[in-house]
């Protein structure tokens, strides 16, 4: 079990460390192009970070043995995130596009879950 969260926890962290620098790395006009009008760049702007702490969250704690508690809620963070981007993108009427954040979700919330209960990082 700790095998296969440690691979989801990296895969997990690529994941969010691409998608967090993407939001830095994308013109603005281009980030919100098809977004609902109260979603600004300075919003995904701070999607971006907390993509990026929550990516780094998942993969430093149990690395470097300091705080190994804040893997469990780095990924219960990032769960909250991904229910909202796949609520986001359903809503926008993209549903074959929504199943990445749902499929992110579920892993997210599996990681949480196993880094809590199922083998927690000493």
């Amino acid at each position: 079990m700790n095998r296969t969260l440690w691979i989801l926890q990296i895969l997990l962290a690529v994941l969010f460390l691409v998608a967090g620098g993407a939001k830095f790395l994308t013109p603005a006009d281009q980030m919100t192009q098809g977004m609902p009008a109260w979603m600004s760049i300075s919003f995904l702007h701070f999607v971006g970070v907390c993509e990026l702490l929550g990516g780094i969250g998942l993969i430093l704690p149990g690395l470097l043995h300091i705080k190994p508690g804040l893997t469990p809620l780095a990924a219960a963070c990032l769960t909250i995130i991904v229910i909202g981007a796949t609520v986001v993108t359903v809503m926008g009427g993209m549903i074959a596009t929504a199943l990445l954040p749902l499929v992110a979700t579920l892993l997210s919330a599996f990681v949480a879950y196993g880094r809590w209960r199922l083998a927690p990082l000493s």
